[in-house]
């Protein structure tokens, strides 16, 4: 078509019969599954963090840590049984084990994940030997109790990187195409919100002078989660569109902004004597940015599937490619 000619046909709608969606939309609801995910993100990177402030003498972070990861388990399994409608269907879903499914394996790491967060933080804040800096009551069998609640936070270690994770894989294994096509970026996505949020958390309940772990757990998440965010929108091109435009691209850009925002804070903040409303901004941005990126990820998944485009588009680009590489190989043969 030479230019200034208008084309005879107009581009091609995507429609799909009746004014259906190709496929079903995720019916997950909001706020229920996006806190789940950011509150067990957070609590399986607060479990690590606990660990790594423990070996390196920051004994108050590693109680609030410990306390963190337990809390946000018990609250991340609480708005789970309200998405699910009834407590049984939770119990329901561990009378199997299936490797194969990651719902299946979620169910599980997150029963065992909540049991080990919980019988580290109460042994700590019971017995406290693992914290002799921290004044709390003695009890009877402190000693032992301690003991367990620091094989508890040993194992918690193993679980809390499968908790910050499983669930981007939950969701990209699904026939959301933005969630499905961008199955190698969303693990590192949620890690890196997951140890951004896990670190404000510390530095909200910390003093800043050991709070330094914290900050620097923070500022880590939030690079990784920036970059991985950035690769994931420029490799799905098309599919990638959702996490752009509309509502899911206006959170995704907020969440963006808090993170990095709250990144540069919290490495300014760690520098001086006198920054601790620097510190709360800082943590409260990285905690807003952590919400609003799994907030901006479940709308990108209903926003792609309501348009058939998504699923038609790339559909034929496979069907393409499949075609031109059938016919190399006949012209080589």
């Amino acid at each position: 078509m030479r230019r200034g000619e208008e084309a005879m046909v107009p581009e091609a709608e995507f429609r799909s019969y009746y004014g259906q969606p190709i496929i079903k939309a995720p019916i997950w609801h909001e706020p229920h599954m996006p806190l789940y995910l950011y509150l067990g993100g957070t609590s399986g990177a607060a479990s690590v963090i606990s660990a790594v402030a423990t070996l390196t003498g920051h004994d108050r972070l590693a109680l609030t840590a410990r306390v963190t990861a337990a809390a946000g388990a018990a609250a991340g399994a609480g708005f789970l049984v309200a998405e699910l409608g009834r407590p049984e269907r939770f119990l329901n879903m561990l009378r199997v084990f299936k490797p194969t499914s990651p719902m299946s394996v979620g169910s599980w790491l997150l029963a065992a994940h909540s049991g080990l967060t919980a019988l580290a933080a109460a042994s700590a804040l019971v017995a406290g030997r693992s914290f002799p800096r921290i004044p709390v009551l003695p009890v009877r069998g402190a000693r032992a109790l301690a003991a367990l609640g620091d094989a508890a936070a040993l194992a918690a270690v193993v679980t809390g990187p499968l908790m910050s994770t499983y669930t981007a894989v939950l969701v990209a294994d699904t026939a959301v195409p933005a969630w499905h096509e961008a199955h190698r970026e969303l693990p590192f996505l949620f890690a890196g919100s997951a140890l951004a949020g896990a670190g404000a958390a510390g530095m909200l309940t910390t003093p800043r002078r050991e709070a330094g772990p914290a900050r620097v757990t923070a500022v880590l998440g939030a690079a990784v989660e920036t970059v991985a965010g950035a690769v994931m929108e420029h490799r799905l091109g098309l599919v990638g569109e959702p996490y752009r435009r509309g509502g899911p691209g206006r959170l995704m850009r907020t969440a963006r902004a808090l993170t990095v925002g709250g990144a540069l804070l919290a490495t300014v903040a760690g520098r001086g004597s006198a920054l601790g409303a620097l510190t709360a901004l800082s943590g409260l941005a990285l905690t807003a940015g952590a919400v609003c990126t799994r907030f901006g990820v479940l709308a990108a998944g209903k926003a792609s599937a309501a348009d058939p485009k998504y699923t038609v588009v790339p559909q034929r680009e496979r069907l393409e490619a499949g075609r031109t590489a059938r016919a190399q190989a006949g012209e080589k043969s």
